[in-house]
């Protein structure tokens, strides 16, 4: 795993290898940053990360100067990796919370400008996580939320969907808060 772009651009990072997590992959990552850069000025943005795994998006968006970011892991191996890359990197502007994704959506701390999320593909109400977030008070009108999914999954019915991606076997739905 390595960060795309930005001040650690090229930095390789190594999760250890009894994780579980699948982080997205380089390819969709950029793919994805592009389509936010060209939507957002970054260093700009305050950013929630949901089910953030080995961080890997936490990171991308540090790199890259985000002003704010909080990043969510239920997983404590995960959370303790993610918390000793964040000090190793010295990525202030990051606050790691160990808490379950459900949780802070239905009970958020703030409101943020954009929220990524990448749950496990076999996660129960998976499909059910864009109408909970962008009912949430986690998000302000216009705000975006941005799910990493399976293929097999599709969200045209849901009222705020404006864009799918898809790279591979990761899939990008993105939705605005109206």
């Amino acid at each position: 795993m390595r960060i795309i772009s930005g001040k650690y651009k090229s930095k390789q990072i190594h999760p250890p290898a009894n994780f579980k997590a699948r982080p997205t992959t380089d390819f969709a990552k950029e793919a994805l940053f592009n389509i936010l850069e060209n939507n957002f000025d970054i260093e700009e943005l305050s950013v929630l990360d949901l089910f953030a795994g080995t961080g890997s998006i936490t990171y991308e968006f540090a790199s890259r100067g985000a002003r704010r970011i909080s990043t969510v892991e239920i997983n404590s191996t995960h959370f303790r990796f993610i918390q000793q890359t964040v000090r190793q990197l010295d990525f202030v502007q990051v606050n790691a919370v160990r808490s379950d994704a459900y949780k802070v959506i239905r009970n958020p701390w703030e409101a943020y400008d954009l929220v990524f999320a990448d749950p496990p593909f076999d996660l129960p109400d998976l499909e059910k996580l864009p109408e909970l977030a962008l009912g949430s008070a986690l998000m302000e009108p216009g705000s975006w939320f941005v799910l990493e999914h399976p293929s097999r999954m599709r969200f045209n019915h849901v009222t705020g969907i404006f864009d799918h991606r898809n790279y591979g076997n990761v899939n990008f739905s993105f939705f605005k808060k109206g």
